[in-house]
């Protein structure tokens, strides 16, 4: 049986695996150390202003508070994995990240004041957390600010990253024309969904991806099936636009934003929408030189 194609934006390389877990251990540290400062500078406080609170409640305070961030952290990060902002996404994707933010705050608050009731009804002490809307609020100038200063250092660990393994980036768009051979090149393919006929124009094709007997063309966003294999497909589409990256995937080479270079010779395409495509050490070099406008070259057995 052949094995069903890893969906786009599963697959992450070992490095990437790596700078993740390397990424949550530094924000574990960074929260824990923030929280045991501030519990010291809160007990000192306490002391010098004659404030009646107990170690053990400032200690909750902080420590509740970081541990739902970091509980919420690798949601975050895989947030950014999957709404990167590039040059050219970043003006459409800042409103969700703020939106996110927003999330973060709510569900933020939530976590850390049901775990301090659990907390003080244990010690037999009553929790009063205050105004809600007040305390939104407050904590919410806090969380935009971690939440941002998160995502920034992600998308800066993850530039350094791509530019050590050398990056591509298509600077120009390839050149416009017909092919030089006269081949039967469609400017539309009928395709039958969900009991309806649709006719997709080829221009409109951002990838195809193999799912069995049938090819699924990616437009805007949709899948629209067509009965055909991915190798009769590549051959009735233009070389210089339309390029194998995977034994299951083929790509309009004008919605690749960045060839990202993985372990062992593989890649990972950033896509004009956001969606990330496997590219594997067969195609990789093919995909380079036509992108580089040298025409294809032989894919690799």
């Amino acid at each position: 049986m052949t094995q069903a194609p890893t969906p786009p934006g599963l697959e992450l390389d070992r490095a990437h695996r790596r700078r993740r877990r390397y990424m949550i251990a530094f924000w574990i540290l960074a929260f824990g150390s923030a929280a045991i400062g501030n519990t010291l500078t809160n007990r000192m406080d306490a002391d010098r202003y004659g404030i009646p609170i107990a170690t053990w409640q400032i200690a909750t305070n902080e420590l509740t508070s970081v541990l739902v961030s970091l509980l919420m952290l690798p949601f975050l990060l895989r947030a950014c994995d999957r709404w990167p902002l590039h040059a050219d996404t970043w003006r459409r994707r800042l409103p969700l990240y703020f939106l996110g933010s927003v999330l973060w705050c709510i569900l933020h608050v939530a976590g850390m004041d049901l775990l301090r009731l659990l907390v003080y009804r244990l010690a037999g002490v009553a929790f009063e957390p205050g105004s809600l809307r007040m305390q939104l609020i407050y904590e919410y100038f806090k969380d935009v600010r971690t939440v941002f200063v998160i995502v920034a250092f992600w998308h800066m660990v993850e530039w350094f990253g791509r530019r050590v393994k050398g990056e591509a980036h298509l600077l120009d768009a390839p050149d416009v024309g017909p092919p030089v051979e006269s081949v039967d090149r469609p400017e539309r393919f009928l395709v039958r969904k969900l009991g309806r006929d649709f006719l997709v124009a080829t221009a409109d094709i951002e990838w195809a991806q193999a799912s069995g007997n049938y090819v699924n063309l990616r437009v805007r966003g949709r899948d629209y099936p067509l009965r055909s294999t991915l190798a009769a497909l590549e051959t009735r589409l233009d070389p210089t636009v339309f390029v194998r990256a995977h034994r299951s995937y083929l790509v309009q080479l004008a919605q690749v934003t960045a060839i990202e270079p993985l372990d062992a010779g593989e890649a990972r395409l950033h896509m004009a929408d956001g969606s990330v495509l496997p590219c594997s050490r067969r195609y990789r070099e093919s995909l380079r030189s036509v992108a580089a406008g040298a025409g294809p070259v032989p894919a690799r057995a």
